[in-house]
């Protein structure tokens, strides 16, 4: 059975943490004011809709939320991994 926490469309506290640069502690802060769209909780986890987050951030659309973390690292190199 697939579950939530494995689905590729969300995203853990710190998965959202490192999309927005910041530490899980600002992350939470941000979740009790409401200013970050996408929570879900699920029993005592907090998950991110992945496309909300993304949306709210103004980035496009990645298959992969993965791979939108990494995107932001990027040193401008064009070589290959």
């Amino acid at each position: 059975m697939n579950t939530a926490t494995t689905s590729p469309e969300m995203l853990t506290v710190e998965d959202a943490a490192t999309l927005l640069r910041t530490s899980r502690k600002a992350v939470y802060a941000l979740i009790e004011r409401g200013a970050l769209p996408g929570v879900v909780r699920v029993g005592r986890r907090v998950l991110f809709r992945a496309v909300a987050l993304r949306k709210h951030l103004g980035l496009t659309t990645v298959s992969n939320p993965v791979d939108s973390l990494t995107l932001g690292n990027a040193t401008g190199s064009k070589g290959s991994r």
